[in-house]
């Protein structure tokens, strides 16, 4: 093994290791299916899986961004929501759009409304959890009013092949996105100014301190949240078509993915990887409790019972490690 090899396996290893709960789970949750549905892993039915779960890993990978530098954004499944009716609107009005100037549009509006949170966060010091909750109303509110809560017009199939078609005659164009995405989202946290974002969570006044720009880090991670959640939409609206409630509750799946996936609420620990293996987990889950014939309504209890477990498990640990770390030296355990 080369001295450069020997770095990126570390890298690769420290990776893995952050989020080994997480990955254990999932690999759990698919030998489930796998047992409770033979046929799960047939090439075309396993790939469906991974388009279905495509908008929430890219919705987790945006958020972790968001909460790994110390915030929240509630905000994404309303930009997910109203990037779907903005674009069936944009194609009533403009029947011959081409879908890569829409898809476009929506990526900049998703944009927009991330860098609008960012400001009011880190220059108005509004607390990022009513910053995003209000962006959120503000959003429902709009596509609301516009609508009368029945959206008109109809998404053409040219936009929609990114969530429905497949590249090469059997590829969903959705899993590419999402691998896409997801290598974007590594690559990101493994450059400067992912390390940046890092210690951002971990100590504000010492990433301040240390020359780091704390609200362009934090405002940058709500642009590139929006962006992911518009994205998202594009997805959402190919495979599910025009909805008033297309991102409901898309907010709160994606944190559950986060925390699921061992990353810290308040920031500066977690990994990328481990926060789209929560997706995929939390998709697994839902899946296999479908399989079962567990009511949907249950889905809500689910993430209300992992989102407790798992910060309650993460700050026991990090109580622990403070300890570890106040603890004189040479002293012992009685």
């Amino acid at each position: 093994m080369t001295t450069a090899q020997a770095p990126a396996g570390r890298r690769v290893l420290r990776a893995l290791t952050t989020g080994t709960p997480v990955y254990v789970l999932l690999a759990v949750l698919l030998a489930a299916l796998a047992l409770t549905d033979p046929g799960f892993y047939e090439p075309d039915r396993f790939l469906a899986f991974i388009k279905r779960a495509a908008p929430l890993v890219i919705l987790a990978a945006g958020q972790y961004l968001v909460i790994v530098c110390g915030e929240f954004d509630l905000s994404v499944g309303a930009i997910v929501t109203a990037g779907v009716v903005v674009a069936a609107e944009l194609y009533g009005s403009f029947p011959g759009a081409p879908w890569p100037l829409v898809t476009a549009v929506l990526l900049l509006a998703g944009a927009l409304a991330g860098l609008v949170s960012g400001l009011i966060t880190t220059l108005l010091r509004v607390p990022s959890f009513i910053t995003t909750l209000g962006m959120m109303l503000i959003l429902e509110g709009a596509v609301f009013f516009w609508t009368g809560g029945s959206p008109h017009g109809a998404l053409p199939t040219a936009f929609r092949r990114l969530g429905r078609g497949t590249a090469f005659g059997w590829l969903p164009w959705a899993v590419l996105v999402c691998v896409v995405a997801g290598l974007l989202a590594v690559r990101l946290m493994r450059s400067d100014f992912g390390r940046t974002l890092l210690a951002t969570g971990d100590s504000e006044r010492a990433a301040a301190l240390a020359g780091v720009r704390v609200a362009l880090a934090r405002t940058i991670a709500f642009v590139l949240s929006g962006v992911a959640a518009a994205l998202a939409a594009v997805l959402v609206g190919g495979f599910s078509g025009v909805s008033a409630q297309a991102g409901r509750g898309y907010e709160f799946e994606a944190i559950t993915a986060v925390v699921l996936g061992g990353v810290v609420l308040g920031g500066g620990r977690g990994s990328v990887v481990a926060a789209m293996a929560g997706a995929f987990s939390l998709q697994a889950l839902f899946t296999l409790l479908n399989l079962q014939g567990v009511s949907g309504a249950l889905e809500s209890t689910v993430q209300g019972v992992i989102v407790i477990a798992a910060v309650a498990l993460g700050a026991a640990d990090w109580s622990r490690s403070r300890r570890r770390g106040t603890e004189p030296p040479g002293a012992k355990a009685s």
